[in-house]
């Protein structure tokens, strides 16, 4: 989903909370990057893996000129012989520590990797949620972007929605830049070759 087609949800969607509830999540994820500078890790389940979403926030990192925000997407199937971007498996979420991020994308309870993100948060990473998010997920996270079954917008939407508002804005808390700095800024990304596809 293009930024034309994310503005074009984003009217269909004014009135409801959905705007305001990702933009606001999405505030929180891209703050606990920049902030602790520690990397952000992804994870959905073994059924379900956010690598629509990874490639969405390696493109707002990109574009923002926020490199904080391209994760690191962990695959519960990884292989050795996957390219590296893809071969991470999940004890990289046993070896996170504190600054990181760990953000859990589930359309259910990841149970299978519960007891890993309960780790994960004791070692001092920030631990975030979007799913259906109830029970133990949703206790053991720091924020939530709930998405409940009978919700409007399926789960792929949200993250759509989240994707383009973490890139949003990314200079408003850095120090204001003069014209050149943001001039030359905009010509880098202007110039710059599109990130590895996914």
């Amino acid at each position: 989903m293009d930024a034309v087609r994310v503005a074009l949800l984003r009217e269909v969607l004014a009135g409801t909370e959905w705007v305001g509830a990702t933009r606001r999540f999405a505030g929180v994820l891209r703050g606990s990057v920049v902030a602790h500078g520690g990397g952000l890790l992804l994870v959905g389940t073994p059924a379900y893996e956010p690598w629509h979403l990874a490639a969405h926030l390696v493109d707002e990192a990109a574009w923002s000129g926020t490199p904080e925000l391209a994760p690191t997407l962990v695959r519960h199937h990884a292989r050795p012989c996957d390219p590296p971007h893809l071969a991470v498996g999940p004890g990289r979420i046993e070896a996170a520590r504190r600054g990181e991020t760990l953000l859990v994308v589930a359309p259910q309870e990841p149970a299978p990797l519960l007891e890993r993100v309960h780790s994960a948060r004791r070692a001092g990473v920030t631990v975030l949620a979007l799913g259906p998010c109830g029970g133990e997920l949703a206790a053991m996270a720091h924020d939530v972007l709930a998405v409940p079954d009978e919700a409007e917008l399926d789960l792929d939407t949200v993250q759509h929605l989240v994707s383009a508002a973490a890139g949003e804005n990314a200079g408003a808390s850095r120090v204001r830049r003069g014209l050149r700095d943001r001039l030359s800024r905009l010509a880098e990304v202007l110039t710059a070759p599109p990130p590895a596809p996914w």
